[in-house]
């Protein structure tokens, strides 16, 4: 039985079925420049420009917003707290997660489909419905508070609202399907045979779970992580209704600069910023992932 040849490179025909590559490349390429590129390169524009009675002016490019940014302490104050945010959201969502994930990539179970259906069922509700109901339970006069009162366990009331802790609580919850779904498709790499082989030669249950589990779902982990966190860093709706106006991020102040002051360059020059967040964190995903591998 013959293996069929590759074409060699620079052949007819290695020449057609790179044509035929990029022929298939062409839609997705243009949609991309449509969709991100050209909207990127007007946001770097933006983030350069004068504002006039909410109106981007034309002219000279000015550095008057990266200024404004740079050398106010209230911006460095949301970009630690969009931070913070971020990497608690993501290490509680992970943790969180982890045992769902690895018990629905580890079950034989008939209805493991259906299970993992469950995991993920909230993706179905919007995260405004879902921030309203974190709202009717962690209120003043929500289920928790109540309960406490009636209770007596308290003598006032808790304040689970309007603080960076109820966005972080609403938002580990919105996210946990992502994370769940992230790990689920990192964890291929788990071989049960591995672990019978080590519990044969003598390792328990945490030794085993410590020295092979963890480390083969280690990238998968990662992965649900930095989803995770950039959903985090990026979102507007949670920490905006759960923060009642005090939780102070940079998805809110973009929307505050470019709705409520009308200043369109300010407001660029802050997402130029979350970019900046973005590439950052993806850089260390990539070195850490490298790592993992070697």
């Amino acid at each position: 039985m013959s293996a069929t040849a590759l074409p060699a490179a620079g052949t007819p025909s290695a020449n057609a079925s790179r044509g035929v590559l990029l022929m298939l490349l062409l839609p997705g390429l243009i949609a991309l420049v449509i969709t991100f590129l050209l909207p990127l390169i007007w946001l770097l524009r933006a983030s350069f420009a004068s504002s006039t009675m909410g109106a981007l002016s034309g002219g000279d490019w000015t550095l008057q917003s990266y200024t404004a940014v740079l050398f106010d302490p209230f911006y460095w104050r949301v970009a630690w707290n969009t931070l913070v945010l971020g990497f608690n959201v993501a290490i509680f969502a992970v943790i969180l997660s982890y045992p769902i994930a690895l018990f629905l990539a580890r079950t034989e179970s008939r209805f493991r489909g259906i299970l993992t259906a469950l995991a993920v069922a909230p993706l179905l509700t919007s995260s405004v419905v879902r921030t309203y109901g974190w709202m009717v339970i962690l209120g003043d006069r929500g289920v928790i508070n109540s309960t406490l009162q009636s209770l007596s366990l308290t003598g006032g009331v808790v304040r689970l609202t309007n603080n960076s802790f109820g966005a972080t609580v609403a938002l580990i919850e919105i996210l946990m399907p992502y994370a769940i779904l992230a790990m689920l498709s990192g964890f291929g790499r788990l071989n049960t045979q591995l672990e019978e082989a080590a519990a044969m030669l003598g390792a328990n249950r945490l030794r085993v779970f410590t020295r092979i589990i963890l480390p083969l779902s280690a990238p998968g982990v990662l992965t649900a992580a930095l989803l995770v966190f950039v959903l985090a860093i990026s979102s507007f709706v949670t920490p905006r209704l759960m923060g009642g106006g005090r939780v102070f991020v940079l998805g809110t102040e973009v929307f505050n600069e470019a709705t409520v002051t009308l200043n369109w360059p300010l407001a660029a020059a802050l997402s130029v910023m979350l970019l900046i967040l973005f590439s950052s964190i993806i850089l260390l995903y990539q070195r850490a992932l490298r790592a993992l591998e070697t």
